[in-house]
């Protein structure tokens, strides 16, 4: 990049000797000043030569002869080097002024160069060329620059070439001016040469520049999920709404679907129609207990705990079903709700069965009403205590932080998933651990309790129940924290269903074997045999 001023301006002048066309003074320079790089530039393209042994050229000597080659008139009186010592002459006799004029120059004298920078950097005049000067905020010469074509004829003639212009005051679109017909390629060249040292970048690329090379090297590196570049040469990736996403070649969003588990979804379809199938087995379970309500096996370990439990068990199934389709504020606070309250019920019906088959077979030192009375007490009371205890965490559950729908658009990368958030999360687990602190007591008591004659107990069936129980709800927590969307529903429903079939099939099945297959066991006299 060349700057060309109006007029022309003074330059570094080379004398000429008469009589041996000789010139003494860059030759000497060249020997005392090897180190100015102008001077060995400009000595290396007149003479073809360089100063450094990693070039296949030949070595400059210092020896050469400035008369055997020619130079235009423009390039010989004012080259881009001698102009710019000239312009910074001019710019520090301006600050050297600027510095006089704010102090006598005896305080000047003795003075670092360092000094003199504040008022360098506020420098602002016209040359004689007729070129405004001064420096901007970088500190760098914001002038007009003519951008000239070196031209080496044939008969080793030098010359500048203008083919336009670069003007950092002007309009961005004007700053910078290429007349391209007025450039003159060497005829090496098959096509003009590119720019970039790197090919563009397509859509669903960015540009990530090379450290230590040019800013034209760069490499195209894709996308990275969930971001797009609809251009080429993007610097950076444009990253789509949350209800959008990118598509393969990462070059546009596209609008998510909107998904639930829904009932005609195969998963949901399956879910429901097991839901509702134990449903009627637990119905037609409280119907065959309610029609044989006087039988001994009946009347055994307290009757209406058994009702409650099947009613509880119901429920449960039921509950389920408010998992699937597209949750709706209401739903949200109703179903896991229900689902704690209900366990709870269940769980505190089996734990009041197990102290009714420890009161049932105390020693003799309690007569028979007295356990009767205390069985049927203690009983009603530990399902009541224990529903109420649920009860009160549902209330702050509701009452601080309840669950609500909401719509999940990272589970997917085409679908936005509506599900119900659960609000606080502590309190949605405090719920489950107290399920399994009934369970657990339960567990134990029916597990002490589980060599008393085998007519009458139910604590075998009571301790595999409630280790159906836990173990299901074990296996929960993890799944269900490392599954988002539709799947995490679909575990929390499968969990109740299994848990509560657990429970049906371990503590009524025998039951009902003896009531439907073997009624001849269905009697007083066989169950006290023992």
């Amino acid at each position: 990049m060349h700057t060309s001023p109006k007029h022309s301006a003074p330059s570094t002048q080379y004398v000429h000797k008469e009589g041996n066309g000789d010139i003494s003074e860059p030759h000497s320079r060249l020997k005392e000043e090897d180190r100015d790089w102008h001077i060995k530039n400009f000595w290396s393209t007149i003479h073809g030569c360089t100063w450094t042994d990693l070039s296949t050229w030949p070595q400059c000597t210092g020896e050469e002869n400035v008369t055997s080659f020619k130079l235009s008139k423009d390039t010989y009186l004012s080259p881009t080097w001698g102009y710019s010592i000239y312009n910074a002459v001019y710019a520090v006799a301006h600050a050297l002024h600027a510095a006089v004029s704010r102090q006598p120059l005896g305080n000047l004298r003795g003075s670092q160069s360092w000094q003199l920078l504040p008022f360098l950097t506020n420098v602002n005049f016209t040359n004689p060329a007729g070129e405004d000067l001064f420096f901007d905020k970088n500190g760098d010469l914001a002038a007009r620059y003519d951008i000239q074509n070196l031209i080496f004829s044939s008969d080793k003639t030098l010359s500048r070439v203008p083919v336009g212009s670069f003007r950092p005051r002007a309009a961005l679109t004007h700053e910078l001016v290429i007349n391209k017909s007025a450039i003159q390629w060497p005829s090496s060249f098959k096509q003009i040469p590119s720019s970039v040292c790197s090919q563009n970048c397509p859509p669903g690329y960015r540009k990530k520049i090379r450290r230590g090379e040019p800013d034209c090297c760069f490499d195209c590196v894709p996308c990275t999920a969930g971001e797009v570049s609809n251009q080429s040469n993007m610097e950076t990736c444009l990253k789509c709404p949350e209800d959008q996403y990118a598509n393969e070649n990462r070059d546009q969003c596209f609008p998510k679907t909107i998904v639930f588990l829904a009932y005609d979804d195969p998963l949901g379809l399956t879910l429901a129609s097991l839901a509702i199938s134990f449903s009627l087995l637990t119905t037609c379970v409280l119907v065959t207990f309610v029609q044989y309500r006087d039988s001994p096996i009946v009347k055994a370990n307290n009757r209406h705990l058994s009702y409650v439990l099947l009613i509880s068990l119901l429920v449960c199934f039921l509950a389920s079903l408010m998992f699937i389709g597209c949750p709706l504020k209401g739903t949200c606070l109703l179903q896991q709700t229900i689902f704690a309250v209900a366990f709870a019920v269940a769980i505190s019906s089996v734990l009041a069965k197990t102290i009714t088959v420890v009161l049932a077979f105390k020693g003799p030192e309690m007569g028979h009403r007295l356990r009767t009375f205390l069985s049927n007490r203690i009983s009603y009371y530990v399902v009541l205590f224990g529903a109420l205890v649920q009860v009160l965490l549902c209330s702050v559950w509701l009452g601080t932080s309840p669950p609500f729908p909401q719509k999940n658009t990272q589970a997917e990368i085409k679908q936005i998933v509506v599900q119900c958030n659960e609000g606080s999360v502590g309190i949605f687990f405090g719920t489950l651990g107290y399920l399994g602190f009934l369970a657990a007591i339960s567990f134990t008591v029916a597990f002490l309790a589980r060599r008393l004659p085998d007519s009458f107990n139910e604590a075998k069936h009571i301790s595999f129940s409630m280790v159906v129980f836990c173990c299901v709800w074990i296996s929960f927590v993890p799944a269900y924290l490392s599954s988002q969307g539709k799947t995490a529903v679909a575990i929390e429903i499968f969990s109740i269903l299994a848990s509560s079939a657990g429970i049906l099939a371990c503590i009524f099945t025998p039951k009902l074997f003896i009531i439907l297959v073997r009624p001849d066991r269905n009697s007083k006299k066989y169950l006290r045999r023992k």
